[in-house]
């Protein structure tokens, strides 16, 4: 097993956890600033708060959301590799793909614009791709 294959995995859970915090940071503040009546309170999901928050404090939400939905893929394919004996090019996409979705994060919790957001997701998207593609020809 190659567990150098792993610390771009355990880096990227360091930094959704990083945006856990910069999240409930920005939106524990708002949210005690609100006037919000209980009964809109209560069963309330983090979405319900677009429209109500201003939109530069959901985007952190939004993008820790993101770092719970592809990321996944991700974590099994690193896994797949570091039991398939990942090789040098596996580690360098996998850090790719990880300094890419650093910069997606803070992208989109600052600035938010989408060219560049959907620039950074797609080149990291073809990363992830060719590290499935890899992970799957090492297993067959």
């Amino acid at each position: 097993m190659n567990t150098e294959m792993l610390a771009p995995a355990a880096a990227l859970i360091v930094w959704t956890l990083i945006m856990l915090l910069w999240a409930s940071a920005v939106r524990l503040p708002a949210l005690t600033k609100l006037d919000m009546p209980k009964e809109k309170s209560r069963g309330a999901r983090g979405s319900d708060l677009d429209g109500v928050l201003p939109d530069e404090i959901q985007w952190k939400a939004h993008n820790y959301n993101h770092l719970m939905e592809q990321p996944t893929i991700f974590y099994a394919t690193c896994v797949i590799l570091a039991l398939a004996g990942a090789g040098e090019l596996d580690i360098w996409l996998a850090w790719g793909y990880v300094l890419l979705r650093v910069l997606h994060s803070v992208w989109q919790a600052v600035v938010n614009t989408i060219p560049v957001r959907l620039a950074l997701f797609t080149i990291g998207s073809i990363m992830l791709i060719i590290m499935g593609v890899r992970a799957l020809l090492a297993v067959i």
